[in-house]
Protein backbone atom coordinates (compact mmCIF):
# COMPACT_ATOMS: atom_id res chain seq x y z
CA UNK A 1 0.00 0.00 0.00
CA UNK A 2 1.34 3.74 -0.60
CA UNK A 3 1.40 4.73 3.12
CA UNK A 4 4.14 1.94 3.28
CA UNK A 5 6.31 2.67 1.42
CA UNK A 6 9.22 5.60 0.68
CA UNK A 7 9.45 8.73 -2.00
CA UNK A 8 11.33 5.50 -4.07
CA UNK A 9 8.49 3.28 -3.92
CA UNK A 10 10.39 1.32 -1.92
CA UNK A 11 8.27 -0.43 1.35
CA UNK A 12 10.04 0.67 4.81
CA UNK A 13 11.98 -1.91 6.13
CA UNK A 14 9.56 -1.12 9.38
CA UNK A 15 6.86 -2.59 7.83
CA UNK A 16 9.08 -5.92 6.68
CA UNK A 17 10.29 -6.24 10.48
CA UNK A 18 6.39 -5.70 11.58
CA UNK A 19 5.77 -8.58 9.49
CA UNK A 20 8.10 -10.78 10.62
CA UNK A 21 7.25 -10.71 13.94
CA UNK A 22 3.53 -10.99 13.30
CA UNK A 23 4.37 -14.38 11.17
CA UNK A 24 6.75 -15.27 13.33
CA UNK A 25 4.49 -15.25 16.36
CA UNK A 26 2.02 -17.58 14.32
CA UNK A 27 4.38 -19.96 14.58
CA UNK A 28 5.73 -20.10 17.97
CA UNK A 29 2.27 -19.87 19.33
CA UNK A 30 1.30 -22.65 16.97
CA UNK A 31 3.92 -24.64 18.25
CA UNK A 32 3.85 -23.94 21.96
CA UNK A 33 -0.24 -23.66 21.76
CA UNK A 34 0.41 -20.77 24.43
CA UNK A 35 1.02 -17.21 24.47
CA UNK A 36 4.56 -16.25 23.63
CA UNK A 37 6.59 -13.17 23.31
CA UNK A 38 9.51 -11.74 20.98
CA UNK A 39 13.10 -11.99 23.51
CA UNK A 40 15.06 -10.99 20.44
CA UNK A 41 15.25 -10.39 16.30
CA UNK A 42 18.79 -11.79 15.00
CA UNK A 43 20.29 -9.72 12.25
CA UNK A 44 18.13 -8.56 9.86
CA UNK A 45 19.71 -8.01 5.99
CA UNK A 46 17.58 -6.46 3.36
CA UNK A 47 18.87 -8.41 0.13
CA UNK A 48 16.46 -6.28 -2.30
CA UNK A 49 14.20 -3.84 -2.02
CA UNK A 50 10.23 -4.81 -2.09
CA UNK A 51 8.44 -2.34 -4.64
CA UNK A 52 5.15 -1.13 -4.00
CA UNK A 53 2.35 -3.14 -5.38
CA UNK A 54 4.29 -7.02 -4.88
CA UNK A 55 2.85 -9.56 -2.79
CA UNK A 56 4.95 -10.23 -0.12
CA UNK A 57 4.77 -13.37 1.53
CA UNK A 58 6.43 -14.22 5.00
CA UNK A 59 6.90 -18.41 5.72
CA UNK A 60 8.13 -18.97 9.19
CA UNK A 61 8.96 -22.52 11.31
CA UNK A 62 10.30 -23.35 14.46
CA UNK A 63 13.99 -24.16 13.99
CA UNK A 64 14.82 -24.69 17.40
CA UNK A 65 13.80 -25.10 20.94
CA UNK A 66 15.33 -24.83 24.66
CA UNK A 67 13.15 -25.34 28.03
CA UNK A 68 10.77 -22.22 27.52
CA UNK A 69 12.27 -20.67 24.12
CA UNK A 70 11.92 -21.21 20.44
CA UNK A 71 13.96 -19.75 17.34
CA UNK A 72 11.65 -19.25 14.88
CA UNK A 73 13.61 -18.40 10.92
CA UNK A 74 11.12 -16.22 8.66
CA UNK A 75 11.76 -15.26 5.10
CA UNK A 76 10.27 -12.66 3.37
CA UNK A 77 9.18 -12.79 -0.58
CA UNK A 78 7.83 -10.32 -3.02
CA UNK A 79 6.21 -11.03 -5.93
CA UNK A 80 5.64 -8.97 -9.16
CA UNK A 81 1.52 -9.87 -9.65
CA UNK A 82 2.04 -9.38 -13.39
CA UNK A 83 4.86 -11.19 -14.26
CA UNK A 84 5.03 -13.94 -11.45
CA UNK A 85 8.20 -13.14 -10.81
CA UNK A 86 9.29 -14.34 -6.84
CA UNK A 87 12.36 -12.70 -5.43
CA UNK A 88 13.46 -14.00 -1.50
CA UNK A 89 13.96 -10.30 -0.23
CA UNK A 90 14.90 -10.70 3.54
CA UNK A 91 15.46 -13.57 6.05
CA UNK A 92 16.00 -13.62 10.32
CA UNK A 93 15.43 -15.72 12.68
CA UNK A 94 13.74 -14.24 16.10
CA UNK A 95 13.41 -15.43 19.47
CA UNK A 96 10.12 -16.50 21.50
CA UNK A 97 9.55 -17.17 25.29
CA UNK A 98 6.10 -19.46 26.04
CA UNK A 99 4.57 -17.78 28.91
CA UNK A 100 1.57 -18.69 31.26
CA UNK A 101 -1.43 -17.51 32.93
CA UNK A 102 0.99 -15.46 34.90
CA UNK A 103 3.20 -14.43 32.65
CA UNK A 104 6.40 -16.67 33.36
CA UNK A 105 8.27 -18.92 31.58
CA UNK A 106 6.69 -22.00 30.77
CA UNK A 107 8.35 -25.32 28.87
CA UNK A 108 7.42 -25.97 25.38
CA UNK A 109 7.36 -29.13 23.42
CA UNK A 110 10.99 -30.03 21.72
CA UNK A 111 11.31 -29.77 18.43
CA UNK A 112 12.13 -33.20 16.02
CA UNK A 113 13.46 -32.12 13.40
CA UNK A 114 13.13 -35.42 10.35
CA UNK A 115 14.15 -33.78 7.09
CA UNK A 116 17.46 -32.96 6.11
CA UNK A 117 16.32 -29.60 5.86
CA UNK A 118 14.64 -29.82 9.47
CA UNK A 119 18.01 -31.25 11.13
CA UNK A 120 19.90 -28.74 8.78
CA UNK A 121 18.35 -25.75 10.44
CA UNK A 122 18.18 -26.92 13.89
CA UNK A 123 22.13 -27.54 14.05
CA UNK A 124 22.39 -24.19 12.72
CA UNK A 125 20.03 -23.27 15.34
CA UNK A 126 21.97 -24.41 18.21
CA UNK A 127 25.11 -22.77 17.56
CA UNK A 128 23.05 -19.58 17.11
CA UNK A 129 21.79 -19.92 20.29
CA UNK A 130 24.99 -21.05 21.87
CA UNK A 131 26.73 -17.62 20.63
CA UNK A 132 23.43 -15.60 22.16
CA UNK A 133 24.12 -17.21 25.79
CA UNK A 134 27.88 -16.37 25.10
CA UNK A 135 27.42 -13.07 24.13
CA UNK A 136 24.99 -12.86 26.98
CA UNK A 137 27.31 -13.94 29.09
CA UNK A 138 29.95 -11.11 28.29
CA UNK A 139 32.10 -13.50 25.85
CA UNK A 140 31.21 -12.08 22.51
Amino acid sequence: MPNMANNMGNVFGGVILSLVDRAAAVAATRHARRPCVTVSVDRVDFHEPIYLGELVTALASVNYTGRTSMEVGVRIEAENLLTGRRRHTNSCYVTYVAIDEKGHPTAVVPVLPETDTEKRRYAAAEQRRRRRLEDAQGGG
